[in-house]
């Protein structure tokens, strides 16, 4: 397995990101490989305990996308870039899997541009776990990718959900349900109550009905919760606030420890050819540890390969 990491970018790159991969390597096994992209001399200058490794590979490259760059722009013009050179390798299958805390638009040019998406899929998504109790997660997607969407493509928010919660967290049979602003069928605007017309009968997953906030972090209605980007994006931004709120008072409870971002390094793209994680750009070098370990979840999960078998 060969996984490509982007150590150019994010707001603390390339000292957070080579952190992390130190701090990585001990989980990995003898034929999981790292592939960095990035600036040669500093991650050999930063690395060089671990620079002997053999599971270390370097990609040199020249130039870096800033994080305040316009996306498509960037990645047209800057071919030299750790970014590009990773997704072209990953379009070119030199890689297994790329993982990058750098610009999410331009993240998402690469993901589109080069690796494109699953034919099928009419809009990939971002998705990512909502800590249930210590032990169990809820998939909530999309998370921030596609603020507005229509009834079709939350219903294939509600395949791709199944299968990643299926194939990566070991749920069987998935229940999914969407986020409204009651349970009852009628309730809700135009798109989320066509949404639940296309779902409500349907045999490509486990459907339960709507859901509220209150069921959010909890095991009792469903696995996958389905929402647009805009709703998935504040869900999650709250959850992290959650963390940072109450850490002070309860620094031992696993319970609040779960709601860490850095626990869960990144998210993945659904609906692409190949497993791309996105991590948040104020990733730290125990962010950057999880981000490379998810992605090789996701790559052993073969979770594209299903979502791609799915929608042929």
């Amino acid at each position: 397995m060969r996984i490509g990491v982007d150590v150019m970018g994010g707001d603390h790159a390339p000292q957070a990101t080579m952190n992390g991969v130190a701090m990585v390597l001990p989980h990995l096994a003898p034929d999981e490989h790292l592939v960095l992209y990035g600036h040669e001399a500093t991650i050999r200058q930063h690395l060089a305990d671990c620079i002997a490794d053999e599971r270390i590979h370097i990609v040199p490259t020249s130039e870096v996308i800033a994080m305040d760059e316009h996306p498509t722009k960037a990645f047209s013009r800057k071919q030299g870039s750790s970014m590009v050179r990773g997704f072209m390798n990953l379009g070119a299958d030199q890689i297994d899997g790329f993982a990058s805390a750098g610009n999410t638009g331009a993240v998402m040019v690469g993901a589109m541009m080069v690796v494109k998406q699953i034919p099928g899929v009419i809009r990939p998504a971002l998705a990512t776990c909502l800590p249930v109790g210590e032990h169990n997660s809820n998939v909530l997607l999309d998370v921030g990718l596609n603020p507005d969407c229509r009834p079709d493509v939350l219903y294939q928010y509600g395949i791709l959900g199944s299968l990643y919660a299926k194939h990566t967290l070991s749920i069987d049979n998935p229940r999914v349900a969407l986020i409204n602003i009651g349970q009852e069928e009628t309730k809700g605007n135009l798109v989320v109550k066509n949404a639940y017309e296309l779902m409500k009968e349907t045999a490509d997953f486990n459907f339960v009905g709507n859901v509220e906030g209150g069921h959010f972090f909890s095991k009792d209605k469903a696995d996958v919760l389905v929402c647009d980007g805009f709703v998935g994006n504040v869900v999650l931004k709250m959850a992290e606030s959650f963390y940072h709120l109450m850490r002070s008072d309860l620094p031992n409870s696993p319970v609040v420890n779960r709601f860490n971002p850095e626990r869960y390094g990144g998210t993945p793209v659904l609906g692409v050819n190949k497993p791309v994680i996105k991590a948040h750009g104020a990733s730290s070098a125990k962010a950057i540890m999880n981000m490379i370990l998810q992605t090789r979840e996701v790559i052993k999960s073969n979770l594209c390969e299903q979502i791609r078998q799915t929608f042929s």
